[in-house]
């Protein structure tokens, strides 16, 4: 009896260790998205650390695990911004450009079409050589307008708008001024007109406007001449280029300047008149 009762034991043991094992060795596989959370925490923690480089690789890893996850966009875009804080210029447009083209109706559509137009905004260095940073940088910033006017990015992205005019405006008043240089006429009054006609707003109006009186005139088209000396006084009567195209056109005649206060004062001295 004692010999069964033990074999009895034994094969009880080995029954419960065998079931033991069973359960040790069953694994779960993690789905696509749990993965592909993972990686893009570790991206996170690296982001944060500061080595934009690796987190924009997994980033793009957690892309690539799962396209169709919520997670892939935001990825995408996290990565661009990782780019554009340290400078990384072109790797920042190609993840947005992609994002734009795989992502077209994702929410934050209007913050990449804002830091793609602060890519191109921020390396204009030189007007007079990034043409092509300027233009983008524009043409962004005017699909943000359009397209998102009420969004927190309009507002900025009109305000660099008007710089960006002020931009282009020099570059064209530069190579106008080069051509007068070189008493090439001609391309110096198209350069001019075109800040005339195209950034009336900006600065540089008043000078462009003198030189195209000065350039009509010498070159004899009074006409021409007169006619923007008239839109010259009609709009800046007061400045110094008026006076200077004024002198152009009446060689003869003295100008008399007005003094902004000379009404105010009148009217002071007659009140004090009443006391005498």
């Amino acid at each position: 009896m004692k010999f069964k009762f033990s074999v009895i034991i034994i094969i009880v043991l080995i029954v419960s260790c065998s079931k033991k094992e069973e359960k040790v060795t069953v694994i779960k596989e993690k789905n696509l998205e749990t993965q592909m959370i993972e990686v893009y925490n570790q991206a996170m923690a690296e982001f944060e650390r500061g080595d934009v480089l690796f987190a924009g690789k997994k980033f793009g890893e957690a892309e690539l695990l799962y396209p169709q996850s919520i997670w892939a966009p935001r990825a995408v875009l996290m990565a661009a911004y990782g780019y554009f804080t340290q400078g990384y210029y072109g790797d920042a447009i190609n993840n947005l450009e992609r994002f734009l083209i795989k992502y077209k109706n994702h929410p934050q559509t209007d913050y990449a079409y804002y830091l793609l137009a602060l890519c191109h905004y921020d390396q204009i260095v030189d007007e007079k050589k990034d043409l092509n940073e300027i233009l983008q940088a524009r043409k962004y910033f005017n699909i943000i307008v359009q397209n998102y006017p009420e969004t927190e990015y309009s507002y900025d992205s009109q305000y660099k708008l008007e710089l960006i005019s002020e931009i282009i405006a020099s570059k064209e008043m530069y190579l106008a001024r080069y051509y007068l240089q070189r008493e090439k006429w001609i391309p110096a009054i198209n350069r001019f007109k075109v800040v005339v006609n195209d950034y009336e707003t900006t600065i540089f109006v008043e000078e462009a406007l003198y030189r195209l009186v000065e350039l009509h005139y010498k070159i004899g088209l009074l006409n021409e001449a007169q006619k923007y000396a008239s839109l010259l006084g009609y709009n800046y009567q007061s400045s110094k280029w008026y006076e200077a195209s004024y002198k152009i056109l009446n060689k003869e005649y003295n100008i008399r300047k007005i003094e902004k206060n000379s009404e105010k004062e009148t009217i002071l001295k007659k009140f004090k008149n009443l006391f005498k």
